[in-house]
C-alpha cells in the first residue's frame, strides 16, 4: 500500500468539486444539431469528504452524476448532483433514501443509463443500481421491482433488436459469476449461476446475436489486503488463468465454452463483439498488461491497448491481435452495433498513468485511426456516440464528450462530426465549472 502523502486521484481534475450546481441556458460556441434532443449524463467518484491520499482508490470514491440538457438547438440546463448513499446523506445531513439493499456499500459511482423510462447510477461488486429523477436527484435504490437477486453491473449492454440489458456481476462471497437478463419492461427475466475458480473482478462483459463473453481475468479478490484495510481488496493473482468464456444467450453455465488466452492480463472494457460465420466470435477490447500489482490507488500498470481477440470454441484457444498501440481507454461504438460486426470505435488516449488526452476514432475495416485534439491542455473524458437517425448508417452522427480546459479549470460539452472527426467542433456547450475525470456515461434521447 502507498505510503506518500499525495495521490494523483485526488489532485488536478481528478480532484472532487464540493458544490451542487444548477445552471440553465448554457452559452454556446457555433450550433447545437437540431436533432439531438435529450440528456447527456455522465458520472464519476467525488468524494463527500476529505480523503486519506495514503489509502484512497479512485473507484471507491463517492458518486456524483454530471448531466446537460439539450433541446431544440439549446443548452437548457447543467447539473451536478451526489448520488445518495449513506455516507453522503449522513455527510450533507440529509435523511437516507429508502429501498433495498445488498453488500456492504450503497453508492453508485461508475455509469450512469436508461432503463424502461428510467435513469440509473450503476456500480459493479455489490450495491444495487440507484433511480435518479430527470434532474438527476436520487430517489431510491433499486433491484428492479424485486427481480434482482445480489449485486448488478457497471456495464450491461442492451440487444439493440430487444432492447433486453445483458449484465455480469459478481461479488466478493460468490464461488460464481452471475448472466443477468432484464427485460425492456425494466424486469430481470433470467438468472444464470457459472461457477469459476477464483473471486475474479468482472468490471465489464460483451454479448453478440448468440453469446455472452466472460471475462474471468487474474484480479481476484484478497482476503488478506481486505483485513489489511485494503480500499479495493482486487489484486493482481500471478497464478490465476486468463480465460474468457462463452456462454450461449439461452443456455445454461453447463454450455459455457472457455477459451485460454496464452498471456495473462485485465481488461475492464472491450469494445465490442461479433460471431463468426464458422462459428468463432471476435472480441475488441482494451488490454491491460497487468492491473492493481504494485499501484493500490488506481489502474497504473502500463499502457492500455487495442486488441483483437478471436475466440475459438473448438480449440479452447484465444488468437490475440493489437490493432493499435497507442495508449487508450473508455472505447465506444455505435450501439446500433452492439453484438453485430462493427467498423468504427471512439476512445480516450491516455498519457503517463491515466493523464486524459485527444479522442481517438479509429477505421478498424481500413485500419486506420484519427485523433481529435481539442486545443492546448484541452482534454476529453469518455467519448458518447450518438446516430443521426435510427436509419442512419454507421458513423453518421456526432461524437460528443465532456472536455476540461486546464487553462481555465472548467469543462465544455464539444460536439463533433463523426464524419469530420477532426475537423472544428459544431458545438461547444460551456458550463459553470469543472467535471472532473470519472467514468461512464450515456446519452439519453427524451422519449
Amino acid at each position: 500500500m502507498s505510503t506518500t502523502e499525495t495521490n494523483r486521484y485526488l489532485e488536478g481534475n481528478f480532484a472532487p468539486v464540493t458544490e451542487e450546481v444548477t445552471a440553465f441556458d448554457l452559452e454556446v460556441t457555433g450550433e447545437i444539431p437540431t436533432e439531438l434532443a435529450g440528456r447527456l449524463l455522465r458520472i464519476g467518484p467525488n468524494p463527500v469528504v476529505p480523503e486519506d491520499p495514503a489509502t484512497y482508490h479512485w473507484f471507491t470514491g463517492d458518486g456524483m452524476v454530471h448531466g446537460v440538457r439539450i433541446r431544440d438547438g439549446r443548452a437548457e440546463w447543467y447539473r451536478n448532483r451526489f448520488v445518495r448513499s449513506d455516507r453522503v446523506t449522513e455527510a450533507l445531513g440529509e435523511p437516507p433514501i429508502e429501498g433495498p439493499r445488498h453488500g456492504m456499500g450503497d453508492g453508485a459511482n461508475t455509469n450512469v443509463i436508461s432503463l424502461a423510462g428510467r435513469t440509473y447510477a450503476l456500480v459493479e461488486a455489490g450495491p444495487v443500481p440507484v433511480e435518479l429523477t430527470y434532474e438527476l436527484e436520487t430517489a431510491c435504490r433499486s433491484n428492479f421491482g424485486g427481480t434482482l437477486d445480489g449485486s448488478f453491473t457497471a456495464h450491461p449492454h442492451a440487444d439493440p433488436v430487444t432492447g433486453e440489458l445483458h449484465a455480469v456481476t459478481y461479488y466478493w462471497q460468490w464461488d460464481h459469476l452471475r448472466y443477468v437478463v432484464v427485460g425492456a419492461d425494466g424486469l430481470v427475466r433470467k438468472t444464470v449461476h457459472v461457477p469459476v475458480p477464483g473471486r475474479p473482478m468482472v468490471h465489464d462483459c460483451a454479448i453478440t446475436e448468440t453469446q455472452v463473453l466472460l471475462f474471468d481475468l487474474p484480479v481476484t479478490f484478497n482476503l488478506d489486503a481486505a483485513m489489511n484495510g485494503v480500499r479495493l481488496p482486487y489484486l493482481w493473482d500471478e497464478g490465476y488463468a486468463a480465460r474468457v468464456g462463452l456462454l450461449p444467450r439461452d443456455g445454461e453455465a453447463g454450455d459455457v465454452v472457455w477459451c485460454e488466452l496464452d498471456r495473462p492480463c485485465f481488461v475492464y472494457h472491450p469494445l465490442n463483439a461479433y460471431d463468426l460465420p464458422d462459428g468463432r466470435v471476435v472480441v475488441d477490447v482494451i488490454r491491460h498488461p497487468k492491473m492493481f500489482a504494485t499501484d493500490l490507488q488506481g489502474p497504473n500498470e502500463g499502457p492500455p491497448s487495442l486488441w483483437r481477440w478471436t475466440l475459438d470454441p473448438a480449440s479452447g484457444r484465444v488468437k490475440e491481435e493489437q490493432l493499435d498501440d497507442r495508449a487508450q481507454e473508455f472505447p465506444r461504438l455505435d450501439e446500433r452495433r452492439t453484438g453485430r460486426r462493427h467498423r468504427f470505435g471512439y476512445g480516450t488516449t491516455l498519457g503517463a498513468g491515466v493523464e486524459h488526452g485527444p479522442t481517438i476514432k479509429h477505421d478498424l475495416d481500413a485500419g486506420t485511426a484519427e485523433l481529435h485534439h481539442y486545443g492546448p491542455g484541452r482534454v476529453s473524458l469518455e467519448p458518447v456516440f450518438v446516430a443521426r437517425s435510427d436509419d442512419a448508417a454507421e458513423d453518421d452522427g456526432w461524437v460528443m464528450s465532456y472536455v476540461y480546459d486546464a487553462a481555465t479549470d472548467r469543462s465544455d460539452v464539444v460536439i463533433l462530426a463523426a464524419q469530420d472527426f477532426t475537423g472544428e467542433p459544431l458545438a461547444t456547450i460551456h458550463l459553470p465549472r469543472r467535471v472532473p475525470f470519472g467514468f461512464h456515461g450515456n446519452w439519453v434521447p427524451d422519449a
